[in-house]
């Protein structure tokens, strides 16, 4: 059995969030850990000649001197680390970046061991928060414009009457061949391609340099590519295109009277239609007002906080942003695998967003455990009710899922962080303001 290590350690505060332990091992200490070890080893090896457990040290020292001083090293390590993190009263984040040379014969061992820890915060400047909350109205327009989109859903196709040429919004069957520098580029060409004029699917120019032509014309268009086009041969370089326009469909939109209605088993008249378009438009604009104050009161919560975040928080963080994405564009039918390599490249653009959810977390928490604000079992139990009926399942079924996922504690968290914004939000000074002129 051995014998506690006993030690010399020196603590250095790196960063708020970093702390570097320097660690001196007497030699007899850890020579016994080497001995320790190498008699563990002996009893193991398997070694011409020698009868398991009978192997001379100097033998065992030529064969498994690397594993024997790494499990020496390791408990050595893991011993007085740990009791230094606890003396020192901090909550490791992450694995500690362990610095080390290796045991020489006759000298004391020396490491370090440099952790990132969860930083200590004083929350401060909490009360009497100085908000903007947009009013909650819905305009004429608004519902106009809704209904006009509507109208865009169940509108129809039909053959051009009139003579005259593409205009935006018509839909354009065409053949098209791009050249570059005179030579075809297989890539470039295709018949009876239907195009939506307007939709911003070719490349800048392509689509407004084919308004006005009529069908059974021909023309020649030149279009430069962008200079981060996907593909090298001809990103930055001008094509001239064949094109023939085939045919023209225009856009036929349904008049907005009874007829129209009948589109939907729910209503009975175009009034009911618009009251529902109104009652939508207002749980859309008070989720968006919502969501524009928490962000304020985050912003706020930052700048009279100024608060380091660990790195390891922050990957973490990153993952899970990384995680979601894949997710929905799994979701939205793109392969898995696709899926997973786009997400894997959206590292560094999740890094600053990732920065931000963890100061405003760590704050929050801090918030939270100065004001005593606690989640109670009933919180709980309305967070899944409120799920339950989110996703058409029954409560049940929806702590189930959670109990088995082992994801109780976070949604713990997140009520916490929501009954805490509540409370923020409740002492803040607010004042309404007129909402953005722009379309709902």
């Amino acid at each position: 059995m051995v014998n506690e290590v006993s030690h010399c350690v020196n603590v250095e505060e790196i960063s708020p969030v970093k702390k570097r332990f320097s660690f001196d091992i007497p030699w007899p200490d850890v020579k016994e850990e080497l001995d320790s070890a190498y008699r563990a080893v002996g009893k193991k090896a398997r070694i011409k000649g020698f009868r398991p457990g009978k192997t001379p040290r100097k033998v065992l020292e030529t064969y498994y001197k690397d594993e024997a001083e790494g499990d020496a090293i390791s408990r050595i390590v893991n011993r007085v680390y740990w009791d230094a993190v606890e003396q020192a009263k901090v909550i490791p984040v992450a694995q500690p970046v362990i610095d080390q040379k290796g045991i020489e014969r006759e000298r004391n061992f020396e490491f370090t061991a440099t952790v990132e820890i969860k930083p200590s915060i004083e929350p401060k400047d909490y009360i009497n928060l100085e908000i903007d909350k947009e009013e909650l109205e819905i305009s004429e327009d608004d519902i106009q414009n809704r209904l006009e989109g509507l109208r865009q859903v169940y509108s129809t196709l039909e053959d051009l009457k009139e003579d005259r040429g593409i205009r935006e919004g018509d839909h354009a069957m065409i053949d098209f061949e791009g050249r570059l520098d005179g030579s075809p580029l297989k890539e470039l060409k295709a018949d009876q391609y239907p195009l939506e004029i307007g939709s911003k699917r070719f490349i800048p120019g392509f689509e407004d340099q084919i308004v006005g032509m009529k069908a059974g014309e021909w023309r020649n268009i030149k279009v430069t590519f962008p200079d981060d086009y996907h593909s090298k041969d001809i990103a930055g370089k001008e094509v001239v295109f064949s094109v023939t326009v085939k045919g023209i469909k225009e856009k036929i939109l349904p008049a907005l009277d009874e007829t129209f209605v009948k589109n939907f088993e729910k209503y009975e008249s175009l009034d009911e239609i618009r009251a529902d378009i109104r009652k939508g438009l207002e749980t859309e604009v008070e989720a968006r007002i919502k969501a524009s104050i928490i962000k304020n009161i985050a912003d706020k919560l930052m700048e009279n906080n100024p608060v380091d975040v660990p790195d390891a928080f922050v990957e973490r963080q990153i993952y899970s942003l990384m995680l979601d994405a894949q997710r929905r564009m799994a979701m939205n039918g793109m392969d898995s695998k696709k899926a997973a390599e786009i997400a894997a490249r959206m590292h560094d653009k999740f890094k600053d967003e990732a920065v931000r959810m963890v100061k405003t977390s760590l704050l929050l928490e801090s918030i939270a455990d100065k004001e005593s604000i606690q989640v109670e079992e009933a919180d709980l139990d309305e967070k899944m009710k409120t799920l339950a009926a989110r996703f058409n399942q029954n409560v049940e079924d929806v702590k189930k899922i959670y109990d088995k996922e082992d994801m109780i504690e976070a949604l713990r968290t997140e009520i916490r962080e929501e009954k805490t914004l509540d409370f923020v939000e409740g002492k803040a000074k607010i004042k309404i303001v007129k909402k953005k002129e722009e379309n709902i």
